[in-house]
């Protein structure tokens, strides 16, 4: 299929109205993003997600970006972004956004009402409530029954919620580990909820001592099922993303480039699809799954399988997002980053979205995009005598 090269709009383009400025002399000005991230995506990427009446939202955390992709006027592309340091964890039901960054978590909510745009964007996500957990290393995020979020605190190896006065309030911890310490003892990372209850999670290994999970990357990850406690299947390398989907628990087995479900009760792992790249963050749109790669870093990745994987293909690593149809395994459509941005984490399907965007913290718009909500009557209160 044929690439697609598209624009980003930073939030310097954004600041001003998304017009584009004239070009400043040379060595003027500072590189912005788009100056040093090229996307391109595959012909019918851009169709597909209107056809599904659905946008895309993914986090980097290495370059400290939240993305959205829609359709713009004319079928094309629209990719927008915004500044959080070190965002990871996403999840949302298309209306509220909460995403975990260095040291705090933000709920994000649309403030547009049916059928009304800002700038030609029908979704405008703004940071309305943030909790200061301090730096915990938070990775996936679900969202409990009770609307508050539940993340995997990797730092301290347990599952947590926010909390009014503190860090964070833990909920459940593997029972391999002993106690809580801010040690990554298992590098817990991936959760997977259905119905608003945490079902399973992944850990790279069983380790109870500070940091030992470094150490088992090959083979040592695992999945558990929070109810019991117990290991449902084992043999992982750096497991990432467990979702249920359609009856099935999925999984990226990231340390080896596949990606597939996982039987809990017979341990066994059925491969449906090859990750060009290290596959973190997994999202599904009917029978089709979006899935977020990216470029190894020697340091955490280097010596695991996917290496070889990908030379026995004769590919390089990619980072950007793969659709893959659950029905065959083949990858349908994809989208891809090249430059500055070299790693992902996570990514959210946002249904009825043509076209998001989001506001942040770095340019003045958040000063003077308000809103009324217009929701409910209001009883009027008597002021003075």
């Amino acid at each position: 299929m044929a690439e697609r090269d598209e624009t980003v709009e930073t939030e310097a383009t954004a600041a001003a109205g998304g017009q584009g400025a004239e070009a400043p002399a040379p060595g003027s000005r500072k590189p912005t993003l788009a100056d040093q991230l090229k996307v391109s995506a595959s012909r019918q990427f851009a169709g597909w997600l209107a056809e599904c009446n659905a946008s895309l939202a993914f986090t980097t955390y290495q370059a400290g970006k939240l993305f959205m992709l829609g359709i713009k006027e004319g079928g094309r592309l629209s990719i927008f972004e915004r500044s959080f340091p070190r965002c990871m964890g996403l999840t949302g039901d298309g209306q509220t956004l909460w995403m975990s960054s260095l040291f705090q978590f933000w709920r994000l909510e649309n403030a547009l009402d049916p059928g009304q745009l800002y700038r030609g964007y029908d979704r405008l996500y703004v940071p309305q409530v943030g909790y200061t957990t301090g730096d915990i290393d938070a990775h996936d995020i679900a969202i409990g029954k009770d609307g508050r979020p539940i993340f995997v605190n990797t730092l301290f190896s347990c599952l947590a919620t926010v909390s009014e006065s503190h860090s964070f309030r833990p909920v459940w911890q593997p029972p391999f580990v002993s106690r809580l310490a801010g040690e990554d003892r298992c590098h817990l990372n991936g959760l997977a909820a259905e119905d608003g209850v945490p079902r399973y999670a992944t850990a790279i290994s069983r380790t109870d001592v500070a940091d030992g999970w470094r150490d088992h990357r090959t083979s040592g990850g695992v999945v558990l099922d929070i109810a019991s406690g117990e290991v449902v299947a084992e043999g992982f390398s750096m497991p990432h993303s467990p979702r249920l989907h359609d009856g099935r628990l999925w999984l990226l087995d990231s340390g080896t480039g596949r990606f597939g479900h996982v039987e809990p009760d017979t341990g066994r792992f059925v491969e449906v699809a090859f990750c060009p790249g290290y596959a973190r963050g997994l999202c599904f749109i009917e029978n089709f799954a979006v899935i977020g790669l990216s470029k190894p870093r020697d340091d955490t990745f280097g010596g695991l399988p996917l290496g070889d994987a990908l030379k026995e293909k004769g590919v390089e690593p990619r980072c950007g997002l793969l659709v893959v149809d659950l029905r065959t395994g083949d990858t349908l459509h994809w989208f891809r980053l090249d430059g500055v941005v070299s790693e992902l984490y996570d990514v959210v399907c946002l249904p009825g979205a043509v076209r998001p965007m989001a506001l942040g913290f770095r340019t003045d718009e958040i000063r003077r995009s308000l809103t009324i909500d217009r929701g409910e009557a209001v009883t009027p209160v008597s002021v003075g005598g």
